[in-house]
């Protein structure tokens, strides 16, 4: 068996065997130890006694007709129990000869010891192992019977060695044997334990060990083995229930861990769904705010004022691109009037980049020196913190970009990227629509061929024009005009002479408007100027002026017409001088036409009561070929 004290058994065994057969040896030894001080002690105090019993002896006297000392002689012969244990005995003389002994052959020789034991000095008595050793003086007054001057002298020495009982000899032994036999039977006994602890009590708990070992590595199915009712039996069933208990928790945590996943999967569905839900939300406001209306300004305005409202963000600005190609900015938040006009020219700053690339710029910092570019063409006021810009972008063509700052940095989320590129997608769309219906509704009141207002358009501001003028008071004439021989010269030069021409008169006549006054093609070669707040007097002059400016243009010269250029008729009316209705009006203008027609062409009429019923008789003020002079109602 090993010496490693690794198990509980081995240190049982090594804390109660060891200890007692150390007992045992340390009992024995001390007995024995003391067993043989106990025999030395022993067999010193009989040596010292049978000295003096020996010496007191020797002192009796002699029966006549024997030999000195007899009486010495037959005592130690009847005593052999004395003799025995007497392993040396003898009478020295002063010089060491041998005068008595109990061996007699020895009588008269010299003792091997008898330089040391004749050596002066008093008695003495020496003790070893196994004997002791006393040399007495002889030589008292009881001596002096026999030895003359034995009490001045020494007259002998009683050499005495006593050797150690053969009882104390067999007792040590004895307990020699005894303490050899603890020795084997302690490591017999040393054996027995550790083997009976190894399989009662090292073996269970090896086993039970290792059962805690698989399952504190997770193994929670492992179960101790159970033999017997005793306390290891007891303690591995305890094991063994505590492990089906906590099999029992573990399935319950896994199904509680499971739960909890699939509340934590729930919720964060719940979350994302809500996010979601308050984008769409967002996208649906936006869509049916931007939808709810088709003109573009009022368009702009909802959606600079939704997408900071509901996003957070307090700088936000839409730009445009113009007739020029350039990025005009047309609507801020919070409203920068000095902004609204700015332009950008593609590809400068954040804001140009993502129009020329059709794609999202963002910069989260634009104090970054990585960030030049967007600060060339920054908005005032966006000098730091993030700026994003997304395109608005409708069939692969850049109708703007929205912009959209924070003031901190990297403010601007990926979601939120995804959430404002669909926000400009919704506006892009819009937007176009609502270009779509401008576009619409200026063909509606626009004359195609030459960009001036239709004849419906001129009818509703002609309308507006006499309702304010009956409001207020205030006169409002109307201009008709008609271009001389126009059918002539589309005979001679063809019709595309003859949209260009028309073309050019309008440029003349529009040039020299004002911004108030309304010019409109009436139909075919004729047009119709609504001259607001200008008296009657005041409409013949301009009329004048633009019959002559007409006639003086140099873009309007026509060899095929008469005179080699284009020239017009204009005929003048004035409400409420002339008429008191919109018709009527009308009618009167068309009358002084056909009145400065019939005077020859090339001239101003003024309508005069009774012109629309003497279509041959000019009875209106007409001044053909008679330059006036100029008014303040007309442009220079």
């Amino acid at each position: 068996m090993a010496l490693g004290l690794d198990t509980v058994g081995r240190k049982l065994l090594w804390s109660v065997a060891l200890p007692g057969l150390l007992a045992a040896m340390l009992g024995l030894g001390y007995f024995w130890r003391e067993a043989q001080i106990a025999a030395r002690d022993a067999t010193h105090d009989e040596a010292m006694v049978l000295a003096e019993f020996v010496g007191t002896t020797f002192r009796l006297p002699t029966p006549e007709g024997l030999p000195p000392h007899h009486a010495v002689t037959e005592l130690l012969q009847s005593d052999t129990r004395l003799l025995r244990s007497t392993a040396e005995l003898n009478i020295l003389a002063p010089d060491g000869r041998i005068r008595w002994s109990v061996s007699p052959r020895e009588v008269s020789t010299l003792h091997p010891d008898a330089e040391r034991l004749t050596a002066p000095g008093p008695q003495w008595a020496r003790s070893d192992a196994h004997e002791t050793e006393v040399l007495r003086s002889l030589g008292e007054k009881e001596c002096e019977g026999c030895h003359a001057g034995a009490q001045e002298t020494r007259v002998g020495m009683v050499h005495l060695r006593v050797a150690e009982p053969v009882v104390h000899r067999e007792l040590t032994h004895a307990l020699g044997a005894a303490l050899v036999a603890v020795l084997v039977l302690g490591t017999m006994l040393i054996v027995a334990t550790g083997t009976s602890l190894h399989f009662f009590l090292t073996r269970p708990l090896r086993r039970l060990a290792a059962a805690m070992r698989r399952a504190e590595e997770g193994d929670f199915l492992v179960r101790a083995e159970v033999r017997g009712a005793d306390e290891l039996s007891r303690l591995g069933a305890a094991f063994n229930a505590m492990l089906a208990r906590l099999t029992s928790m573990k399935a319950e945590e896994i199904d509680t861990h499971r739960d909890l996943q699939v509340t934590k999967w729930k919720l964060s569905l719940k979350e994302e769904l809500e996010e979601r839900i308050a984008e769409l939300a967002l996208l649906f406001d936006v869509a049916r705010s931007v939808n709810s209306t088709i003109e573009l300004s009022e368009l702009l305005a909802r959606i600079t004022q939704l997408v900071p409202e509901r996003l957070h963000i307090p700088d936000f600005s839409i730009m445009l691109v113009n007739a020029e190609g350039l990025l005009e900015v047309k609507s801020t938040f919070p409203q920068h009037p000095e902004l609204e006009g700015m332009t950008l020219q593609p590809g400068d700053g954040a804001s140009g980049r993502a129009a020329e690339l059709q794609r999202v710029v963002y910069v989260p910092d634009v104090r970054d020196p990585s960030s030049a570019f967007a600060r060339n063409g920054l908005l005032p006021g966006h000098d730091s913190g993030a700026v994003l810009c997304i395109p608005m972008v409708h069939m692969e063509s850049v109708l703007g970009v929205l912009n959209f700052r924070r003031p901190e940095v990297a403010s601007f989320a990926p979601e939120e990227l995804e959430l404002l590129t669909a926000v400009a997608d919704q506006a892009a769309t819009a937007v176009k629509n609502a270009m779509l219906h401008a576009e619409a509704v200026k063909l509606t009141m626009t004359d195609p061929l030459t960009g001036v207002p239709n004849r419906r358009h001129l009818f509703a501001r002609l309308e507006l024009e006499v309702a304010r003028a009956q409001r207020f008071g205030t006169p409002v004439s109307i201009l008709m005009v008609d271009i001389d021989h126009f059918k002539k010269l589309n005979d001679a030069a063809g019709h595309r002479a003859g949209d260009e021409t028309l073309r050019k008169v309008c440029d003349v006549l529009r040039a020299r408007l004002r911004k108030v006054d309304t010019l409109a093609r009436y139909g075919g070669e004729e047009f119709m100027l609504v001259l607001s707040n200008v008296s009657k007097h005041d409409a013949f002059d301009v009329a004048e002026k633009l019959r002559r400016s007409i006639m003086e243009a140099p873009q309007l010269a026509a060899p095929t017409q008469p005179g080699g250029h284009i020239t017009v008729s204009i005929g003048v009316a004035t409400m409420p001088i002339d008429s008191s209705t919109q018709d009527s009006l009308v009618d009167c203008a068309d009358a002084a036409l056909y009145a400065s027609k019939r005077a020859g062409r090339n001239s101003v009429t003024s309508y005069a009561p009774g012109m629309e019923l003497h279509p041959g008789r000019e009875r209106g003020l007409s001044r053909p070929n008679d330059p006036s002079s100029p008014s303040s109602v007309a442009k220079a």
